[in-house]
């Protein structure tokens, strides 16, 4: 999930290349246009809840369609986890954690099987970026480099980590001793979404496994696949049954049950905004804890004294990686005013340029969106920016009548009461609106109920700082976007969340403290 800011080259693909059309797992896999690295990959995937360390069939039978956005074909059926599913999923960490080796284990040791996770995830690499590609859309190149070399960074980082929580001896008044312990919180349900799965499901993980708890994940009903795998190579690594427990399924329902269960002790959710306030509500009527990291609408500032193409580029790559779909994404793009005309013009030449494709295709940088709804929800938003009076530059249009392609967009003239504005559309359009003085960019980039990023692209020390210090959002990029490392902080302002990803600031979230008293004799009379 690391942008660098360069222009990957490549050609504008607007064929795609359809899989198959089967529901059938078998079937599927027996079409003769399915290469045969594809047919592997999935094969490799068990299309089931995995609870207590058995890849089981829901108890109803109930399973749902993944569906490859190249095409919206169905690609395997997935056992979809309802109400009793979860209740067994949290009865199997439950047991996992109040009777088994997991949180009795040395730190070592748990660090060790965390050290063999990633290692085996490195090993499978190409087989997961291809599970995530065809479940996700996003080109395989990127799936390669980025989320899973960062995933098996953050794993091998907390593998670290989980032999040095600890607490501390205190110093206190009178004839006593106190000291802490950094324990584990117990079962911990966990809520990943569909744009990063692989990734997402790695955050998670790491510092929950490090700090010895037991976890329930509910993967995202688009994106079970890879999470799944990974669910299987935990197994293989030596990880315990009932350890980590996987349940695709729906939020209404899954996702629902997961948050409400009485003998869940925290919940931590990655998604929208909406969702996250109905989480925190099922989560408070049983009083654990709860981590989200939510929404964003992020103001990238472009400076008038920017070096014009660079900015350009890292402005694109801040909105259109992931086709847009990044909570992160800089989708209020602000340029000065004595350099946006120029700077509209080569936006709108770049996303000319971009390359649209089948994420199969090494020259693709933008695949298909993720699903029909997030595809529909999008073209909404276009309609709606020029109904409210801004300039369409350049897409907003369907590519193919197959899959869920999208041209790259761009809007200029952009308000700040414009819809395109103010909600997060997480797809491929990029508003860019107009500035005087950094007053006035400062108070209207944090006019939002959101605040998880926000950039600035500049080369003036002063600009930077004062914007830096301005800007309220959880993270801040100068002259880059999306570069994160699994040390440093991660998380938002307002409603774009509560708490923190990454670091030891993650692992206070999945920790609790015991403190300890105790008299001391009074002291040997060494005369006797």
């Amino acid at each position: 999930m690391r942008s660098t800011c360069q222009h990957p080259k490549g050609q504008s693909l607007h064929n795609t290349n359809p899989l198959h059309s089967a529901a059938n797992a078998e079937a599927v896999l027996q079409k003769a246009d399915l290469h045969e690295d594809l047919k592997k990959a999935l094969r490799s995937v068990k299309p089931k809840l995995l609870i207590d360390g058995e890849f089981v069939d829901a108890a109803g039978g109930e399973t749902f369609p993944t569906e490859d956005p190249r095409t919206g074909d169905v690609l395997l059926d997935v056992a979809e986890a309802q109400e009793k599913d979860v209740d067994r999923a949290v009865q199997a960490a439950r047991k996992a954690f109040d009777h088994g080796p997991w949180p009795r284990m040395s730190g070592r040791e748990r660090g060790r099987l965390i050290y063999k996770l990633a290692d085996l995830m490195e090993e499978h690499l190409l087989e997961l970026a291809t599970l995530e590609s065809l479940d996700n859309g996003k080109p395989l190149s990127v799936a390669k480099s980025s989320d899973l070399p960062e995933g098996i960074e953050h794993l091998r980082y907390y593998a670290g980590w989980a032999d040095k929580i600890h607490g501390l001896t205190i110093p206190t008044a009178g004839n006593m001793q106190a000291h802490t312990y950094r324990e584990p919180l117990g079962v911990i349900g966990q809520i990943i979404p569909w744009n990063f799965p692989i990734l997402m499901q790695a955050w998670k993980l790491g510092p929950a496994l490090a700090g010895g708890n037991t976890i329930v994940m509910k993967v995202a009903e688009q994106t079970p696949l890879s999470a799944l795998r990974v669910g299987e190579l935990a197994l293989e690594a030596g990880i315990p049954p009932g350890v980590l427990n996987i349940v695709p399924g729906s939020g209404s329902v899954a996702g629902a049950a997961l948050a409400s269960h009485k003998g869940v002790d925290k919940i931590a959710f990655t998604g929208s905004t909406e969702v996250g306030k109905i989480i925190m509500k099922q989560a408070a009527e049983n009083v654990v804890p709860v981590t989200l990291e939510l929404g964003g609408k992020s103001p990238f500032v472009v400076c008038p004294d920017a070096d014009l193409d660079a900015a350009v580029e890292c402005a694109h790559q801040a909105l259109f990686f992931n086709m847009g779909q990044c909570c992160t994404a800089g989708s209020r793009t602000f340029v000065h005013e004595s350099i946006y005309d120029e700077f509209v013009k080569r936006a709108v030449k770049r996303a000319s340029e971009k390359a649209v494709g089948d994420p199969f295709d090494e020259s693709t940088e933008q695949g298909p969106q993720v699903s029909k709804e997030q595809f529909e929800k999008i073209l909404s938003y276009i309609e709606k920016g020029q109904q409210e009076g801004a300039t369409l530059e350049y897409g907003g249009k369907r590519i193919g009548d197959k899959g869920y392609y999208l041209e790259p967009t761009v809007f200029s003239n952009v308000t700040d009461d414009m819809s395109i504005a103010k909600d997060e559309i997480f797809g491929p359009v990029q508003s860019i609106l107009k500035w005087s003085s950094i007053g006035e960019v400062l108070e209207r980039a944090n006019a939002t109920e959101y605040g998880l990023a926000a950039g600035v692209f500049t080369s003036n020390l002063n600009w930077a700082t004062t914007l830096s210090r301005g800007l309220k959002a959880g993270t801040i990029w100068v002259n880059t976007w999306n570069t994160f490392d699994a040390g440093v902080p991660f998380g938002g302002y307002k409603m774009s969340g509560i708490g923190r990803e990454h670091g030891e600031a993650a692992l206070s979230h999945y920790t609790q403290t015991k403190s300890v008293y105790q008299p001391l004799e009074e002291p040997l009379n060494w005369n006797m």
